[in-house]
């Protein structure tokens, strides 16, 4: 199964997870296109000075792979620099937020996958 760039559903989410600004949510599949338990397979597209709120993940995890743009991962009240390139798992009940830093649009692939 292959999605083309532009053929995504797209999704404008205001204040994502009490962020600031609005993320574009881009799913190049829905959950229903797995036989493992995904609950999210997307693009997020966050605008320079825009955040995804800080918020739990119960039994799940999630993947972040930053594609391109600078900003920081809030992870139980740290605050860490990321950029193209960098991973980030995180989940088993813990709290997280994203912030774009930079002065371009920070993009991220998202997976969040369900324990049960």
């Amino acid at each position: 199964m292959i999605t083309r760039d532009g053929e995504m559903r797209a999704e404008m989410r205001e204040n994502m997870r009490g962020g600031k600004g609005t993320v574009k949510v881009e799913n190049w599949f829905a959950p229903e296109a797995f036989g493992a338990k995904v609950r999210l397979c997307a693009r997020l597209t966050v605008p320079p000075g825009g955040s995804i709120g800080t918020h739990n993940h119960e039994d799940e995890d999630e993947i972040y792979i930053v594609l391109s743009g600078q900003g920081l991962i809030i992870e139980d009240n740290n605050r860490t620099p990321v950029g193209a390139g960098d991973a980030i798992l995180t989940g088993k009940g813990g709290a997280h937020g994203v912030e774009n830093t930079g002065t371009e649009p920070l993009v991220i692939a998202a997976i969040i996958m369900l324990y049960a």
